[in-house]
């Protein structure tokens, strides 16, 4: 029999591409990561790991084994959520959101599941994408809720279906008291933004090149509260989404961009979890909260133009 444990050790090494990453994951030491691969390489009989400089690397038979283990521990994850959904008599769902999803969508989300399906248990991070998508892979995660913004997709990994929840568009912010009327007139002016490496982050600083000048960002932050705070003050402008703008409380004024783009809202799961009651539930409550702000004028949502 092998280890289900050392199979995860597998499968997390070839996410995450080292050992050192996979033991501060796992809370592990290196030393123990090691160890154990060793140990599930004898107990396959098949070389699974070689030397590659001072790192180790996958074989193509330890690729072939990751990936099927990855198989198995979907399974196992579900095993062990109906198991403990007989026993409890509560299935938890664990999510990962955008933080505008999470101001935006989850309160009404979670009230429309209170109403219908009080068994199900929704645990909630306010975690950026890039996060959220590679923990899903990693089995932190058995839902994530992400964005793409025109022109910057998102690579599709094998095994994560997505489905879209919404378009969401995006607009210059800026205060009440601006007359500006385009974003080529805020060459001189400070800019925040999301941290550098984040999709938002990129998208904005194109848009910013296209209108013909390099943006100074004074403000890097990824609580897009202090975004808001900071433009209603008067001290910065930024990019900003209806569903953030849709929590701003007022101060704030907004002009359309070239072509009125929108960032794509979608969920992602691991295919094995597909087709379980809660996921899909827990998908359809938040896709109801998003009609929901459609309705309301706070974004837009499928099939509608911007």
């Amino acid at each position: 029999m092998w280890d289900l444990r050392r199979l995860r050790l597998l499968r997390e090494l070839q996410l995450r591409g080292t050992i050192t990453a996979v033991a501060a994951s796992l809370n592990f030491s290196a030393s123990t990561v090691s160890h154990q691969l060793a140990q599930l390489q004898r107990e396959v009989g098949v070389p699974l790991l070689v030397q590659d400089g001072r790192r180790v690397r996958l074989t193509p038979q330890g690729v072939t084994l990751a990936e099927h283990a990855a198989r198995v521990l979907d399974l196992e994850t579900r095993t062990r959520d109906e198991l403990a959904a007989m026993r409890t008599g509560t299935e938890r769902v664990r999510v990962a959101a955008l933080e505008s999803v999470v101001r935006a969508l989850l309160p009404r989300a979670l009230t429309l599941l209170e109403q219908t399906r009080p068994d199900i248990r929704v645990e909630v991070d306010a975690v950026s994408p890039e996060e959220g998508l590679f923990e899903l892979e990693a089995h932190r995660y058995d839902l994530v809720v992400a964005e793409e913004y025109p022109g910057h997709t998102r690579p599709h990994a094998e095994g994560i279906e997505r489905e879209v929840l919404g378009f969401d568009a995006i607009s210059l912010a800026t205060s009440a008291a601006s007359s500006a009327t385009s974003i080529a007139d805020f060459r001189d002016s400070p800019w925040v933004m999301e941290p550098p490496g984040t999709a938002a982050r990129n998208w904005a600083e194109q848009q910013c090149r296209a209108a013909g000048f390099e943006p100074e960002v004074r403000y890097v932050a990824s609580d897009l509260h202090t975004h808001l705070r900071l433009i209603a003050a008067g001290h910065a402008v930024g990019l900003v989404s209806e569903l953030v703008g849709a929590a701003s409380g007022g101060g704030l004024r907004f002009l359309d961009l070239p072509g009125r783009p929108h960032r794509d809202i979608f969920t992602a799961t691991r295919g094995a979890l597909r087709d379980r009651d809660s996921v899909r539930l827990v998908r359809d409550a938040l896709g109801t909260a998003f009609a929901e702000l459609v309705a309301g004028g706070a974004a837009t949502g499928p099939g509608v133009q911007d």
